[in-house]
């Protein structure tokens, strides 16, 4: 899948130097709060012993987005990433500021539309810029982890682009529940990768701000099969089985048709048949009560959990 060229013989960040069997934590500065307060970025190297492919694994790009954060954290802290075989560099929370005001933006802009960035513009663009120019030189690919925002959760999934081999090869190694290809945004850190030959899967998993432990496993899960595959941990490394991804080929919002009350009568992931109700709008007073039905055979890929409506809202994310 990957040429033999491997970068981590000597993978250097911010100027320090870490070569093959070493292990360092780098701490990126990236800006000041009014109060003189140093915000930085910690970033962990893991160098193996031997040549082999170069994962970066990056939570946090969205600061409200936990599950993403604490899928990262846990992995350091129960020791995962004893590497014997090429680079992990690991980046725990990436959008400082975001998760310091539980938002999804940095200073009202969002770091995932802000690449390539610049040394010299917003907060978001400067962290964009030194993205780039400081770990994905040394990167063969990259796992970013995510979350639905909103109040809807998404079910454990896996997004590559259409056009990129390399990553449709990557999301069915990862092997969550659902995966779909799904088209690059402009100015998105996947976008840019994208443009620097570089192959991005992004996972999704649970809503923002809220912990699910199924979603934190899964991608657990899907992140050591690829460590695994590419013989960067030890073969005893022990990960639960399970079937084949479910491959989504079309995907639409099921949109409320009235405003009210709503209420899910559908596990988030179910398959669900042709007509099948999914949900009630009711209004306040008890007046009316409007059935969400299924459009087609298919898979509930996320849902809306806020319970207010209005004409118009996303209501589920439906997979065929």
């Amino acid at each position: 899948m990957f040429k033999q060229n491997f970068k981590n013989q000597i993978v250097e960040i911010r100027g320090e130097k870490i070569g093959l069997g070493e292990a360092k934590l780098i701490k990126i500065p990236v800006d000041r709060l009014p109060t003189g307060t140093l915000i930085e970025i910690p970033v962990y190297v893991f160098n193996g012993d031997e040549l082999g492919p170069t994962v970066l694994l990056q939570g946090g790009l969205h600061g409200d987005e936990v599950n993403s954060i604490e899928l990262v954290r846990r992995m350091l802290i129960d020791k995962s990433y004893k590497i014997h075989r090429g680079c992990v560099i690991v980046v725990p929370l990436l959008n400082v500021f975001g998760f310091l005001n539980l938002s999804r933006d940095m200073h009202g802009k969002d770091v995932n539309r802000s690449f390539p960035g610049s040394k010299k513009g917003s907060l978001a663009g400067r962290m964009a810029y030194y993205l780039m120019k400081e770990l994905i030189k040394n990167v063969d690919f990259a796992i970013d982890f995510h979350t639905g925002g909103a109040q809807r959760n998404n079910f454990p999934q896996i997004r590559y682009t259409p056009q990129d081999e390399r990553g449709f090869e990557l999301a069915k190694i990862f092997n969550a529940p659902l995966m779909f290809s799904s088209k690059l945004i402009p100015k998105s850190f996947r976008n840019q990768c994208y443009k620097n030959n570089i192959p991005v899967i992004v996972y999704e998993g649970g809503e923002s701000l809220r912990l699910d432990e199924d979603a934190i496993q899964q991608g657990i899960n899907g992140t050591l099969r690829i460590l695994k595959h590419f013989k960067m941990i030890h073969k005893s490394v022990s990960i639960p089985k399970k079937s084949t991804s479910i491959q989504v080929y079309k995907r639409k919002w099921i949109r409320a048709k009235v405003a009210g009350l709503f209420n899910t009568k559908i596990a988030n992931g179910a398959s669900v048949k042709k007509g099948e109700v999914l949900g009630n709008i009711m209004d306040t007073y008890g007046e009316t009560n409007f059935q969400v039905k299924a459009p087609n055979d298919g898979y509930i890929i996320s849902k809306n959990n806020f319970p207010i409506v209005n004409m118009g809202d996303a209501l589920f994310h439906f997979g065929e």
